[in-house]
């Protein structure tokens, strides 16, 4: 009778020898040199030409929200679950935030990766309009603009997929 230790084992390396392969096949797509037939690998390798953006950030984009067809940065925005979600009645008008009927596992990553762009993009734009609103402040604030990043990022990083047009002063590596 074999131990329950031995299944849960073989299991477990199974699962790990799977998720190696692919992370493999994942980097080979995005970072491979032979010519793509599909569009979304073109993206995923545009995407990690970014300085601080990655092969898991650019697949879970590409896989997640660029892979549809957008008409507008609004569009972008709604599909994310980025855009505001005002509160109107009579006399009364507020802001709750933010609408989150969209994708969510697409606006997780956006928002991890307006940290990381703030920290390896410091210097572009979108850093500098970040820095410019916070400025000192701390906690609340900090992670309310964070979203606002994350929106104005995913669009960014939505021009440069379609048109090519890099985000203002981003590093961009060869």
């Amino acid at each position: 009778m074999n131990a329950p230790n031995d299944s849960t084992h073989w299991g477990a390396e199974r699962v790990e020898q799977y998720r190696e392969r692919v992370f493999t096949e994942r980097d080979r797509l995005v970072k491979g040199s032979e010519p793509s037939g599909d569009a979304c690998t073109a993206k995923m390798r545009r995407l990690v030409k970014l300085h601080g953006i990655g092969a898991e950030f650019a697949t879970v984009l590409t896989r997640e929200v660029f892979y549809r067809p957008f008409q507008n940065r609004r569009q972008v925005a709604s599909y994310v679950g980025l855009t505001p979600a005002p509160y109107d009645s009579g006399d009364t008008k507020r802001d709750q935030g933010i609408n989150k009927a969209g994708n969510t596992r697409a606006r997780v990553i956006a928002v991890q990766m307006a940290w990381l762009w703030l920290r390896y993009q410091s210097k572009s734009e979108l850093s500098l309009w970040y820095y410019s609103r916070v400025g000192d402040l701390k906690g609340r604030v900090r992670r309310i603009m964070i979203i606002a990043l994350a929106r104005k990022l995913v669009i960014a990083l939505w021009r440069y997929v379609e048109t090519g047009k890099v985000p203002t002063g981003a590093i961009v590596t060869t």
